[in-house]
């Protein structure tokens, strides 16, 4: 264990701030997610104090930096090179937590509630201390961890017609990793064999015919996908990817746009009440989804329909 010297946190003439406003480069707020909280930052050379709250937080170095980060919890003092992909732990708890940056990093903070850890959502009873045996550890890379990191930052920065699904789908998969490989429960087989085979028809029907009724809303939750499936979140993220070929959040992203052009070509409601309508954050991520998946915006989709 490292002592702390003159050198190091707290001593060197660099402010003390929380997290804020300030450095604020993308923020899931506005985008309706349940099961994950997330925020791209730009942290400057300085020193950040705060203390960890009920939730885990996971943070990951987006972007190649030379900055010497050092970190301080309960005593124990850890030093890193903030690589791309270097990710640092903070499972749930009352210490504080002390960060001193050499030099500036972009970093994505994500937050997950202690239900991720649970028999209902994982399919296997890891006992309610589920969150709290998480390791307090130095930094580390994990290549699945630092994947899911990056996927949440793209959606941060362009929102997709199945965004909510998304975030729900990646919290449970990072949920299920760090309980897996960094925490102090045996390694439990049951995790590792989740079934990979797919959703039996009588339960895909049922999935499918309830994503078809609820397009418009904002019932399409990987919770209520799952349930309708009598499955948990994460066999039912594997069965259902098993079973379709694509991913809850790509399916439903695919109906979204089928359903978003039937809506465009009837002609009776504005792009904005549409965008509205399909749980979109506002009418520019709608817009620009729309185009990704279509090669047109909802304007020139519209126009072009009513021409034929």
């Amino acid at each position: 264990m490292d002592s702390i010297d003159d050198e190091s946190i707290g001593v060197r003439e660099h402010r003390f701030e929380k997290y804020g406003a300030e450095g604020l480069i993308a923020s899931s707020v506005d985008f309706g997610w349940a099961g994950l909280s997330a925020e791209l930052r730009a942290h400057d050379r300085g020193v950040i104090t705060k203390s960890t709250k009920d939730e885990t937080e996971v943070c990951v170095a987006i972007c190649p930096s030379n900055s010497l980060v050092t970190r301080l919890i309960g005593g124990v003092v850890d030093r890193t090179l903030a690589e791309r992909g270097t990710i640092w732990l903070a499972p749930p708890g009352s210490k504080e937590v002390l960060v001193d940056i050499a030099a500036p990093v972009q970093v994505l903070h994500m937050h997950l509630p202690a239900r991720h850890f649970s028999a209902e959502s994982l399919g296997i009873d890891v006992g309610h201390s589920a969150p709290g045996s998480l390791r307090y550890q130095r930094s580390f890379q994990d290549p699945l961890v630092a994947e899911i990191a990056f996927a949440i930052v793209s959606e941060l920065r362009t929102q997709t017609a199945g965004s909510r699904l998304l975030a729900e789908t990646l919290a449970v998969s990072l949920a299920a990793r760090l309980l897996h490989s960094h925490s102090s429960l045996s390694p439990n087989k049951d995790l590792e064999q989740l079934s990979h085979q797919g959703l039996d028809r009588r339960r895909l029907t049922r999935v499918r015919d309830y994503i078809d009724a609820n397009l418009e809303g904002g019932n399409l939750t990987i919770a209520r996908l799952a349930k309708v499936a009598s499955l948990s979140q994460f066999h039912f993220a594997r069965a259902f990817k098993a079973a379709v070929g694509k991913s809850p959040h790509q399916y439903v992203s695919g109906h979204r746009l089928e359903h978003a052009k039937a809506l465009l070509r009837r002609g009776d409601q504005s792009v904005l009440d549409i965008a509205v309508a399909l749980n979109f954050s506002s009418q520019a991520n709608f817009a620009r989804a729309f185009r990704q998946g279509t090669g047109m915006t909802p304007g020139q989709y519209r126009r072009a329909s009513t021409r034929h």
